[in-house]
């Protein structure tokens, strides 16, 4: 029938190639196009609630078999077990029944009594097995070991709330382009289709629930953006610190362009949108087209080329200002990436924080006397923010750290007690119930001497 839903047997074959490929070292943003449409919903739903849960779902797997099976069918075991923790969407017979006819879609037929014996072992003995699956840090939290150890020393008295609000899915938060229309009227729209939707910062909607983008109010004429909360702070921070119109800019690292289209629906500039991906800055032209960008009195070049040589790219003019989203392991946004914690490796950490020096040492010449840089990162890694900022001015004598926000946390929770940093969200109208749509970030303002 046509609209039907499609069979569990073939969401739980599909999820299950999906999650073994994540553990293989492939990013979801990469797997999950693959996947046919008419399935692509349901088994993103269900691969995004198994790596929320996977610490312990690969746990119970090595309890239940004394004997690895392929990957993918360890992954459709992951799957299976996490519905069966879950224990909502489908009844417990039904889940182990799609799960053994899911190894056909898998040539993994001749396994059907493995996994069979393996999922019902689980049903008569749960209470007992969960409890051994998470005696370890990576069953009991969802992350791997080192993470929670990095977290636990970087964040001594939110570590376990971080891991908690990266297992929670993350709302949908929209940025308005206040060229094209007004907070008011989008927030009209969206109540008139019954979905309500709070205000967040100068621009911003936290939606109650999700929907899909073409359902968005005026989407295909560019009225809003999708861009968490905490990433719509980029705009006013640099704004604020005193731009004047027609001030040079550089995002140094713009792909996919939600910082730079929201410089440019805030002020009138002279933008140079960098990036080293060019199938990423082609999503910023993209974004560029649609949102009608730039106006009037604003001027774009957008260039592909690495931030870290600017002898290959810089016209010897400086900036008034520079916006430094840099590289990092992401650890910020896996509300949204629940891949990003089993695709990291310990060494990352290090390696991500000595590449933001080495952006941070070849941009600070770029910037006029008197212009401000603005550092930004989407972790919650102390390495990968304050402690790469503090390390670099230290050594910078016409480098001054001005009042910013510092590590925000997932959920929108300063890391550390910061009066200026408090007033400075206020100022920005992020209330305390609409940090709920933040995510984990970094900001850095830092000022040259003139």
């Amino acid at each position: 029938m046509a609209g039907a839903a499609p069979p569990l047997r073939e969401l739980l074959a599909a999820a299950a190639h999906c999650v073994a490929q994540v553990h293989a070292g492939r990013s979801l943003s990469v797997v999950l196009p693959g996947v046919a449409a008419n399935l692509r919903p349901g088994v993103q739903a269900l691969v995004f609630e198994t790596l929320r849960r996977a610490g312990t779902a690969r746990a119970l797997v090595r309890l239940l078999a004394s004997r690895l099976p392929p990957p993918p069918v360890a992954a459709l075991l992951e799957v299976a077990l996490t519905l069966l923790l879950e224990g909502k969407a489908y009844a417990a017979p039904t889940v182990v029944d799609q799960a053994v006819q899911a190894l056909g879609r898998l040539r993994a037929s001749a396994l059907r009594g493995f996994v069979n014996a393996c999922l019902r072992r689980y049903l008569r003995e749960s209470e007992v097995l969960r409890a051994a699956a998470r005696a370890t840090p990576e069953g009991r939290w969802n992350h791997p070991a080192w993470w929670v150890q990095r977290l636990q020393a970087d964040h001594p008295r939110h570590w376990a709330e971080v891991l908690q609000a990266d297992d929670m899915p993350a709302p949908l938060v929209l940025r308005v382009n206040r060229r094209r229309t007004t907070r008011a009227q989008v927030q009209a729209r969206l109540a008139q289709q019954g979905c309500n939707a709070e205000p967040i910062g100068a621009d911003g909607l936290v939606l109650a629930q999700p929907m899909p983008v073409d359902r968005l109010p005026g989407w295909n004429e560019g009225w809003v953006s999708v861009q968490d909360g905490a990433a719509q702070l980029a705009a006013p921070l640099l704004l604020g610190a005193g731009l004047r119109p027609g001030a040079r800019v550089l995002d140094a690292c713009a792909a996919p362009g939600g910082k730079s289209a929201h410089l440019l629906e805030q002020a009138d500039v002279e933008l140079w949108a960098l990036d080293a991906d060019a199938q990423r800055l082609q999503r910023l032209h993209e974004t560029l087209e649609r949102l009608r960008l730039p106006a009037p009195g604003s001027t774009v070049q957008v260039r592909c080329a690495d931030a870290a040589d600017p002898a290959d790219w810089w016209d010897g003019r400086p900036f008034d200002a520079i916006v430094l989203d840099a590289p990092c392991t992401a650890s910020g946004i896996v509300r949204r990436h629940p891949d990003v914690r089993w695709l990291r490796r310990p060494d990352d950490v290090e390696r991500l924080a000595a590449h933001q020096r080495r952006l941070l040492q070849a941009l600070w010449p770029l910037l006029a006397p008197g212009g401000r840089l603005l550092m930004v990162t989407c972790s919650v890694f102390r390495a990968e923010g304050e402690e790469t900022v503090a390390a670099w001015a230290r050594h910078q004598a016409d480098a001054r750290v001005l009042p910013a926000p510092g590590h925000l946390l997932p959920w929108g929770r300063l890391a550390d007690p910061n009066p200026a940093a408090e007033t400075m969200l206020a100022a920005h109208a992020i209330s305390e119930n609409a940090r709920r749509g933040m995510d984990g970030f970094f900001y850095a303002l830092l000022a040259k001497a003139g």
